[in-house]
């Protein structure tokens, strides 16, 4: 889409799996090793009883969301703001949406509601993020 297009309002949302394999690709990755992550007996005993997703996990996911889905290629992330509210557990789906809160035509920018919510309804992460956009 172009710049143009997008509109106050607009909202695009989509779900993911958060997989095991996914959260042990990110310890490698990031060298966050956590056991509340990593460890199934550590996590059992721990307040969440299993292990639970990375929250930068799901903010990876959400940047993922806006670099090839909405608003799509050509979308830069700038500036992330984020509330982690519940957990996410492994083996888990949930629903990323994104919603445009305002347009700054003169620069380019959009500044978004990024949401990550639960099957249950509760959300899990809240936050908003601006966007410089680069494509037409």
């Amino acid at each position: 889409m172009r710049y143009e297009d997008f509109f106050v309002g607009q909202s695009f949302s989509t779900k993911r799996k958060i997989t095991s394999a996914m959260v042990d690709s990110f310890a490698e990755l990031t060298g966050d090793r956590n056991p509340v992550h990593t460890d199934d007996e550590f996590a059992r005993n721990s307040r969440f009883g299993r292990r639970i997703a990375h929250g930068m996990l799901s903010v990876g996911i959400i940047s993922a969301v806006l670099g090839n889905e909405f608003p799509g290629p050509g979308s830069v992330y700038m500036k992330q703001e984020v509330k982690f509210l519940k957990p996410i557990f492994l083996e888990e789906e949930v629903k990323i949406s994104i919603e445009i809160l305002e347009k700054i035509s003169e620069k380019k920018r959009l500044l978004v509601k990024t949401t990550v919510e639960k099957n249950n309804g509760e959300k899990a992460v809240d936050g908003e993020a601006l966007l410089l956009f680069e494509g037409e």
